[in-house]
């Protein structure tokens, strides 16, 4: 007979969990006590948003489910955005919770909220372990639909007096397998459509952040020469520094890029996933699209492709690859001229050194500071839009951000888990000051697992997203402003090293020792907003109208 906390633990173990990510209670001791046994390691955080965002990180590098682990009530109820965050943005995690007794309680409704329920709508799978016979087949399934497209967010509670039960069950072995390939006469359909094209254009989107799609994607653009887009969950699936690179949709409409798509005449949408902003809206009779995906399109007014290539994606593409005959009459001018003049206007941007610190400026120097395998780790803020439109990713997830539900708080979490993942990697954290402070705490369990991180703190003083958008819509500035702690010092308190900047000519040489240098380093960089309705707004619309 074997308890039932070892027994869940030992499901974990067999699924090739490493870390599980969190903050015990008192209903998880049991579990707690199996775990400190274990091969797992136990990551403590200091919130549980926290280690929601370092799971779901770990899922989105890996492709395998992060786990992470609450106690009952408010720890339950501080999961509810990290699983947000996996479950729209596709990122495969598990979070357990714990619960008071279910068989005799004493204690009536005290901290007892309906975890299960409460998980339903934002998670693929929430289910309570009411005996310790079902262990193995729940843990089974909530990693087999954790990790089954698309990826999400999964959920088993752990009551105590569960977990303290005997039972003669035994882990299951995970199952072996694949997804169903995409028909032939689909395929075939969409490769009559392409090659019939005058200027096909392809859209890769979240779905296509994959290793192998990756590969079969820059095989299929080196073949044939079509230009290709990204969302801005689909950077770096192929190197964006590729000459048929022609850009990310960071902007709703009106960019450089939105030129590049209206001058296609046939758009292949891979891995489409509604939970982005449109990069494209279709009309009756206007530009056909085929829509490559693993799963088939969910049909609006906007969207209602006239091929749909269903399976899984890369090997879809290697069939339509394998399949297309290049066509000498497409014409792809009009896209890379759009490419060229966004790239004209990012040049003519980029080089000003004022202080604090031009967005434009900053997206270039740490481009040049990070390796090709870099990964930046962008919290949510309006600074997101000019690194998606301006960082050229060249490998995929090296650039996290979240263009799905669009948190704040997961850049530090996000960065600490990559820093894990991949520690001989650089990593750095870009934070607006809203953002960081949402889960600055985590700077201590950054410093206590002897991370290598750079978190570079974006200082307005001001929720900046925002304060845009109230000035877009005429809007006085009011309400969306506050004070600062002293962020160097703050970092020193968590013992971590702390750098100011004082001049746009001192942060290359900053941004390099930072990176070059072990440990945590936080720097608190001034940065200047103030242009970015003019040209993100204005002069980029009006720009890429004239083309």
């Amino acid at each position: 007979m074997t308890k039932a906390s070892d027994l869940f633990v030992e499901c974990l173990e067999r699924e090739g969990c490493e870390y599980v990510f969190g903050v015990p209670g008192e209903e998880n001791l049991d579990f707690l006590e199996s775990l400190r046994t274990s091969k797992i390691k136990l990551i403590l955080t200091r919130h549980e948003q926290g280690a929601g965002f370092m799971a779901a990180t770990y899922g989105r590098h890996t492709g395998r489910t992060g786990v992470c682990l609450a106690t009952l009530g408010p720890g339950a109820t501080n999961f509810v955005t990290a699983a947000a965050y996996a479950q729209l943005g596709g990122m495969p995690i598990l979070m357990i919770t714990g619960q008071k007794p279910i068989k005799k309680s004493k204690q009536g409704r005290f901290q007892i909220l309906d975890v299960v329920d409460m998980m339903r709508p934002i998670t693929k799978y929430t289910h309570q372990l009411a005996s310790a016979d079902n262990i193995p087949s729940r843990v089974r399934e909530a990693y087999r639909l954790a990790e089954e497209e698309k990826p999400g967010a999964t959920h088993l509670e752990f009551p105590e007096d569960v977990a303290d039960e005997q039972t003669d069950s035994r882990p299951l072995t995970p199952s072996l397998a694949r997804r169903p390939s995409a028909e032939e006469k689909a395929v075939r359909a969409a490769v009559k459509k392409i090659e019939a094209a005058k200027a096909p254009i392809l859209v890769i989107g979240q779905g296509a952040n994959r290793k192998m799609t990756g590969r079969m994607l820059l095989q299929l653009v080196e073949k044939t020469g079509i230009p290709f887009v990204t969302t801005q969950l689909g950077k770096g699936v192929i190197d964006e520094t590729h000459p048929r690179f022609v850009g990310c949709a960071a902007l709703s409409a009106g960019d450089f890029v939105h030129r590049a798509i209206e001058a296609a005449d046939l758009i292949v949408n891979i891995g489409h996933d509604v939970i982005e902003k449109p990069p494209f809206f279709m009309k009756n009779g206007g530009t056909e699209v085929v829509h490559v995906s693993t799963r088939s399109a969910e049909v609006d007014p906007v969207y209602f492709p006239q091929v749909e290539v269903i399976g899984d994606i890369a090997n879809a593409i290697w069939q339509i690859k394998e399949d297309i005959v290049p066509s000498a009459g497409w014409n792809f001018d009009a896209m890379l001229a759009a490419h060229k003049a966004e790239a004209e206007h990012t040049a003519s941007l980029d080089g000003d050194a004022r202080f604090p610190i031009f967005p434009p400026y900053l997206v270039r120097e740490i481009r040049k500071a990070m390796p090709g395998d870099g990964i930046i780790c962008l919290d949510n803020g309006v600074y997101k839009i000019w690194f998606a439109r301006n960082y050229p990713a060249r490998q995929a997830n090296t650039v996290l951000l979240d263009n799905a539900l669009a948190t704040m708080g997961a850049g530090l979490p996000s960065a600490m888990a990559s820093a894990m993942v991949y520690p001989d990697r650089k990593v750095m954290a870009v934070c607006g000051d809203g953002g960081f402070m949402m889960n600055s705490q985590e700077m201590e369990t950054a410093v206590r697992l002897k991370l290598n991180l750079t978190v570079l703190i974006l200082n307005d003083s001001s929720y900046g997203m925002i304060r845009w958008k109230q000035a877009n819509m005429g809007f006085a500035d009011w309400g969306l402003t506050y004070g600062n702690p002293d962020f160097v010092k703050y970092a020193e308190a968590y013992g971590a090293h702390g750098h100011r900047v004082e001049s746009a000519e001192g942060l290359p040489g900053l941004l390099t020792q930072c990176l070059s240098t072990e440990g945590v380093h936080l720097v608190d960089c001034p940065v200047d907003y103030a242009d970015n309705d003019r040209i993100l707004n204005r002069e980029v619309k009006e720009l890429s109208k004239a083309l």
